[in-house]
């Protein structure tokens, strides 16, 4: 009896270890979600590429500048490629967000912010937007998930 006794103690014992041994040998993903990155494929004009790059190096900048200042985006980029057809995209507009939850929760205040720092109004933004129109084309956009190359802490 006291044999049966320690034998069940010690699978008892045994069945209450499993979970914790299993869980300290589970691998740890050797990467983990990064920020969010909103895209911009922007195709210039011919012959009006550089009006374009005065515009990102005046109003995009100042725009992003005071977004980065409220803490409301993380950081920007532009990169520019050469195009590989008619078609083709050749300034990549990037704008970092600490998550998508972020970036669409501050949504509002983004506007806000740029909105104060152009010193703008709907008239001047659809003007604007018209104006820039004749100077490039919008190929497309994509929402990007970083990745970044170490386990989480």
């Amino acid at each position: 009896m006291t044999n049966m006794f320690r034998v069940v103690a010690v699978a008892v014992f045994a069945a209450m270890l499993l979970p914790a041994l299993t869980q300290a040998q589970t691998p740890v993903r050797p990467f983990h979600d990064g920020p969010v990155w909103d895209i911009a494929f922007i195709k210039a004009k011919p012959g009006v590429g550089l009006k374009y790059m005065y515009y990102l190096a005046g109003d995009w900048k100042t725009e992003q500048e005071a977004l980065k200042k409220a803490g409301l985006i993380l950081d920007y980029k532009v990169i520019e490629t050469e195009s590989h057809s008619t078609t083709d995209w050749d300034l990549m507009l990037m704008t970092e967000f600490k998550d998508l939850a972020t970036m669409e929760a501050n949504q509002d205040k983004r506007e806000e912010v740029t909105d104060k720092a152009l010193n703008s109004d709907d008239k001047k933004m659809i003007a604007g937007y018209e104006e820039r129109a004749s100077w490039r084309e919008i190929v497309g956009g994509r929402l990007a998930r970083e990745i970044v190359l170490e386990p989480k802490k």
